[in-house]
């Protein structure tokens, strides 16, 4: 069954712990955590995320790292280092994610201007998935449109080359930025899309409050239920793409409903 949910990174600047804490008194039970720096991975602040997510029992589906612009220059870099470094710094991320239940883990990957072959992005994002699977995690690659995974054809390289273990997760919000209709991404992924980052939009703008534009969330769910989806629905808003943070609570709720219609069909 289908979920829909928030992303703390909707709520930027504000503090990870307050964030989850602010999502977590507005009634929202299933959450994506943004990682904001590595200093939230650590026992100190780590401590109050952790109590939060138990005192509300939140189901945190995912976590998203800051660090998605360090991966050009670090984990697709040809620097061994460099590359160790990130590796190191996300099995943190992992341990965290296994404290919260978390199972997926959101991946950028190299921009477009990085000069990294397709056979070594390959490479190292099965290194990365060796890594995640000692902890039960799920790396699923995002479609980002100043990225290489805005390509279509270059994701569909990625399971070729890296197995049935490459999944991924579909962002309404750069599929359209990229100029490529959800709906294609869905039928070229199929069952591979383990999770879904949603926004509304306009001809006018292409991040929207769901429900304050003009996409099809009917349209969408029932694509999803066709190649089988049974994963979170969450909203991803920037900050300035909305006002009162109860339009997120307002958002969620509408997402579910569809999501409960579809169910009953």
């Amino acid at each position: 069954m289908m979920i829909s949910g928030v992303s703390s990174a909707s709520l930027y600047p504000m503090h990870t712990e307050d964030a989850v804490k602010v999502l977590a008194e507005l009634g929202v039970k299933n959450m994506e955590i943004f990682i904001n720096d590595i200093s939230e991975l650590k026992e100190e602040i780590s401590s109050d995320i952790i109590k939060t997510v138990r005192d509300y029992n939140i189901n945190v589906v995912s976590m998203h790292p800051f660090s998605s612009p360090m991966e050009s220059l670090f984990l697709f870099s040809d620097y061994d280092r460099r590359r160790d470094t990130l590796l190191d710094m996300y099995r943190g991320y992992f341990e965290l994610m296994n404290t919260l239940g978390a199972k997926i883990f959101v991946l950028h990957g190299a921009i477009l201007s990085a000069k990294c072959s397709d056979e070594r992005y390959f490479e190292r994002y099965s290194m990365l998935l060796d890594i995640a699977e000692e902890y039960g995690v799920t790396v699923a690659q995002e479609n980002i449109c100043y990225c290489k995974s805005k390509d279509l054809d270059f994701l569909k390289r990625l399971k070729e080359n890296c197995g049935d273990r490459t999944k991924y997760v579909l962002d309404i919000k750069q599929a359209v930025r990229t100029g490529l209709s959800p709906y294609t991404i869905i039928d070229a992924l199929g069952s591979d899309i383990v999770h879904v980052h949603i926004s509304d939009n306009s001809p006018e703008a292409d991040c929207l409050p769901v429900g304050k534009g003009s996409f099809d969330f009917g349209r969408l769910i029932e694509k999803l239920d066709g190649i089988g989806y049974n994963g979170a629905l969450l909203i991803e808003l920037y900050r300035n793409n909305y006002g009162e943070y109860s339009e997120l609570y307002e958002g969620m709720k509408k997402i579910g409903d569809i999501i409960a219609k579809r169910e009953k069909i």
